[in-house]
């Protein structure tokens, strides 16, 4: 991203000089689904991040520009609402819970551009809320704790974009740290920073360039499965609020009986938060073998039991299962589309990527995007 072309580019929309902060999209080493059920993950930032650039103005109004949109809307700090733009809310959202939670904002002049690729899984909305909320902190001084801004950004999205998220992928647009990965525990939201050192290997993603329709219903369908089979074990053991406490005999003696397919779901989460724990071990002494093949028995649990992965995905996965340059490869994020991540050998990233595009697209007729990244540091103001 060119900072001054971004400069330049505020100062003729708004003839001001601008605050710029980038905030990062994450990717997800291990540990899905289990955010909402108390459990652990383990993201990093990356180095595909969303830039804006704010100013301050001299009336109550709020004037928002994007630059993929191509599109300005206007709205009043004194009268924030839903905007028919649905970008605009990502925005507009986190303002109003800053207000909500007690600061003083006035009218400001913002612009965004970035290159997180939308509909990855990356978390383009996240990066956005983040940037939004350090942002108008830093604008208007209001020092507010980097905990909040990150849970700001969550609750923005579920009011104002309407989508029930976790905490994860604010809590890593905030909180990233290059060469690290993040072991934030979902219950406490204690967290600690895992080195993830690559020697000679980097992180592919590839991208299926599919969203099923069934990746809503079936999300919300995985999350009652879980809570059933809580509320199963929960009538022998009242202590339990979450998987997160349950363990496998638990699972045979109060769930196997009643429904096979919630005793499936639940056991994979427990199982995934078992790999997550054993994961950190390994990147704690650098074995990324051990990361690897980690990530291949959550791909396999995530297909199997957990049913959220779709023909693309797994055969990506299958694609690279028997090189011995691809270390670990499995589905990220809610499934029935988006990337794989894989862990590559270095010199080796443009032969696999060329090879699997033509053979993806052979068999499925659709194009395949790779995106290599590397980790990156969190929100900041870099301007």
């Amino acid at each position: 991203m060119n900072l001054e072309n971004l400069k330049s580019i505020f100062k003729g929309i708004f003839n001001a000089d601008p605050l710029i902060v980038r905030s990062p999209g994450r990717i997800n080493i291990i540990g899905e689904h289990t955010d909402y059920n108390e459990g652990f993950v383990m993201p990093a930032a990356i180095d595909k991040a969303i830039y804006v650039g704010i100013s301050k103005r001299d009336d109550h109004e709020v004037h928002l520009f994007s630059e993929g949109y191509q599109q300005l809307d206007v709205s009043s700090i004194k009268d924030l609402k839903k905007s028919e733009n649905d970008w605009a809310n990502y925005i507009l959202g986190v303002a109003d819970q800053i207000q909500k939670r007690g600061y003083s904002l006035g009218g400001f002049n913002f612009y965004i551009d970035g290159n997180v690729p939308l509909g990855a899984g990356l978390s383009s909305s996240a990066a956005v809320e983040c940037a939004t909320g350090y942002a108008l902190d830093q604008l208007f001084n209001l020092e507010i704790p980097k905990m909040d801004i990150a849970l700001i950004g969550q609750k923005a999205e579920h009011t104002f974009a309407g989508v029930n998220c976790g905490i994860m992928d604010q809590f890593a647009s905030v909180f990233g740290k290059k060469d690290h990965a993040v072991m934030l525990d979902c219950r406490s939201m204690k967290y600690i920073y895992i080195p993830l050192k690559l020697d000679g290997y980097k992180l592919v993603l590839l991208n299926t360039n599919v969203k099923h329709s069934l990746a809503d219903s079936a999300y919300n369908k995985r999350r009652a499965s879980c809570e059933q089979g809580v509320a199963w074990v929960k009538e022998a053991y009242p202590s339990v609020n979450s998987l997160r406490d349950v363990d496998l005999a638990m699972l045979e003696q109060y769930v196997k009986p009643k429904d096979l397919d919630v005793y499936n779901k639940c056991r994979f989460v427990i199982e995934e938060i078992e790999r997550l724990l054993t994961a950190a071990e390994q990147l704690k002494n650098g074995n990324l073998d051990g990361l690897g093949q980690l990530m291949y028995q959550t791909h396999h649990g995530l297909s199997v039991d957990y049913e959220v992965s779709c023909a693309e995905l797994d055969f990506l996965v299958d694609s690279v299962k028997e090189l011995d340059y691809v270390l670990g490869a499995r589905m990220m994020g809610g499934g029935f589309g988006g990337c794989t991540i894989n862990i590559v050998r270095d010199e080796k990233i443009d032969d696999l990527i060329e090879n699997l595009s033509s053979r993806y697209e052979e068999k499925f007729g659709l194009s395949l995007a790779a995106y290599v990244v590397t980790t990156d540091q969190g929100t900041s103001v870099i301007s």
